[in-house]
């Protein structure tokens, strides 16, 4: 187990001779931890609505001219069969924080995927009321990510202004997910505006404490058209603390999590892909990560769902992405796995 300390200077290395211990201990963690199989999660991005004002997202409130979309209960079936088809474990249902989706209507849709299908059911929709949240479980649900994006409560209030005055706990809100009987996920983005090395090592942390199942790291990717994108503010550093966001940045925040966290399932994620389009996922696989997410939706929504720019797999079809993934994780000597690839918990 690495120490405070220990994390900090890995997290400052740049030598590519030294930080090849590193990923060399990652991958030895994960083999002996969770194994050579890679699990495929069907992405469904099911609605591009939502109510926030987040201030480097594309999808966000105050986004004006961009065309919305709710996919409907026959699309996102239908969306499920696919994934079976294509021999997946698991559908992870996304969204903006979107309360024009009723909770009821989604909690119809679990039931229907849980009684036709053999697929685990993640959620991805933000921010949502217990009694929402215990509904959607109730209905089927295994699993539901939300990323706390960073530890720093103040750079989190900067970059996620509050709704309607309510103060946002997404840590807190993790542990009432597991008390309802949730799988749960989390992560960050590196290279924030204002954020910090001593952050990031606060963010592993978290990640243990937090006891997740899943840990998704991606790099801090603006949308042109937000705040941060247009760089008209952030949290000024000095001292060459500000965290960079690049591909071997986050690199070394999945090696870091895999050897802190090595039980958990660690996706190799779109965002590393978008910024090295060759070969991210491969990397990001050979350091320690585990799990994929092809794409499910669409492709009449997918340019839709534009979070950040330059996003990968828009014009494929499920097909497509699905026959790539599978070839890029056989080139490094990985094989696909089979069925929900729940965290292996010790007794």
């Amino acid at each position: 187990m690495l120490i405070r300390d220990e994390i900090l200077d890995w997290l400052r290395e740049d030598d590519p001779g030294v930080l090849e211990e590193l990923w060399s201990l990652a991958d030895t963690v994960r083999h002996c931890c969770v194994g050579d199989a890679v699990h495929l999660r069907g992405l469904i991005e099911i609605s591009s609505h939502c109510c926030r004002q987040c201030t480097y997202c594309g999808l966000r409130a105050g986004h004006q001219g961009i065309e919305r979309y709710r996919m409907t209960e026959d699309e996102i079936i239908a969306c499920a069969h696919e994934a079976v088809r294509l021999g997946y474990g698991t559908v992870v249902m996304q969204s903006g924080e979107d309360y024009g989706m009723e909770a009821p209507w989604l909690a119809g849709i679990i039931r229907a995927i849980k009684r036709q299908t053999p697929l685990a059911v993640t959620l991805s929709l933000g921010e949502r009321g217990d009694d929402e949240l215990r509904l959607w479980k109730d209905a089927g649900a295994d699993r539901y990510l939300l990323r706390f994006e960073t530890s720093d409560r103040g750079l989190y209030d900067m970059i996620h202004p509050s709704r309607n005055g309510l103060v946002s706990d997404r840590p807190a809100m993790l542990r009432r997910l597991r008390e309802i009987g949730y799988e749960i996920g989390s992560g960050v983005m590196a290279g924030i505006p204002g954020q910090t090395f001593q952050s990031v090592a606060d963010d592993i942390q978290l990640f243990e404490d937090l006891d997740l199942d899943m840990i998704g790291i991606g790099p801090f990717i603006p949308h042109p058209d937000t705040p941060l994108g247009r760089e008209s503010w952030s949290r000024s550093l000095c001292g060459g603390e500000q965290v960079p966001n690049t591909e071997l940045m986050v690199y070394k925040l999945v090696a870091l999590t895999r050897i802190t966290c090595p039980q958990a399932n660690i996706p190799s994620t779109t965002a590393l892909a978008t910024i090295n389009k060759a070969s991210g996922r491969e990397w990001g696989l050979k350091r320690g990560a585990n799990v994929v997410m092809p794409n499910l939706t669409p492709t009449k929504y997918r340019a839709l769902y534009e979070i950040y720019p330059g996003k990968v797999c828009i014009t494929e079809t499920a097909q497509q992405c699905n026959g790539c993934l599978r070839g890029r994780i056989k080139s490094i000597g990985r094989h696909v796995g089979s069925g929900p690839g729940a965290r292996r918990r010790e007794p």
